[in-house]
């Protein structure tokens, strides 16, 4: 596992994103894990955020692209903090672009976009947090292909939790690249935390004990993708 994942896993884990226990998901699910990239709040934090994030998306997709589009209202942030990071590490600039949720009528920015226009041939990076079910690309895919003729080239979220979307036997990544032809990744794997925190001491603590993924090998028997 490349070293950037492994640290930030642990980055997760010291940020509070990443939490283990019992957790009620939006879908009704009863999980033993939750990650809530709300919790980065410092300003520390959100710069090594974007930095992992940057080094995932250059990894993956290279810096042949021009736009990074965070869906609102969590891609937001995560696209301003990556577009930073991008231009720092690799001297390339790109664009960030997010959608309102409710259009502005007014302004010289009115419309249905904050940030950067979409223009014709731009090529698209598609930047979240976590995909669960694939909604979020129900109502966002269309905005961006609509608003321009773009090319969305892929799909980077900072965890990939490995689990059935709405078709119920495919993981939610797997769905949306079906469904919209673009690559889909994430910065790590939920296999990849597993591998890297079970029965490890990190900070004088066993994150990840037997009891525990116990728990999570019973929710992917029921939930995992096929």
């Amino acid at each position: 596992m490349e070293a950037y994942k492994q640290e930030f896993i642990e980055f997760m884990v010291d940020s509070h994103v990443l939490k283990f226990g019992e957790f009620t998901l939006k879908s009704g699910r009863k999980s033993p894990f939750f990650m809530n990239a709300g919790a980065y709040v410092t300003g520390s934090q959100l710069k090594k955020l974007g930095e992992y994030y940057a080094k995932a998306i250059h990894d993956k997709y290279g810096d042949d692209f021009d736009v990074l589009f965070g869906p609102a209202y969590k891609g937001i942030p995560l696209s301003v903090v990556t577009a930073i990071a991008f231009s720092e590490l690799y001297g390339k600039e790109i664009r960030y672009c997010s959608d309102r949720k409710e259009e502005k009528d007014h302004g010289a920015d009115k419309g249905s976009f904050l940030g950067s226009k979409l223009q014709d041939g731009d090529r698209v990076v598609m930047i979240e947090d976590v995909t669960t079910s694939g909604k979020s690309m129900e109502e966002t895919v269309p905005k961006v292909r609509g608003a321009a003729n773009v090319e969305i080239i892929g799909l980077m979220v900072s965890l990939d939790r490995m689990e059935v979307g709405k078709g119920g036997v495919k993981c939610a990544l797997e769905e949306v690249h079906d469904l919209y032809g673009f690559e889909t990744n994430a910065i790590v794997t939920m296999e990849e935390v597993i591998e890297h925190l079970y029965n490890k001491e990190y900070k004088e603590e066993i994150i990840i004990n037997d009891d525990l993924k116990k728990a999570i090998d019973a929710y992917y028997a029921q939930y995992g993708a096929k």
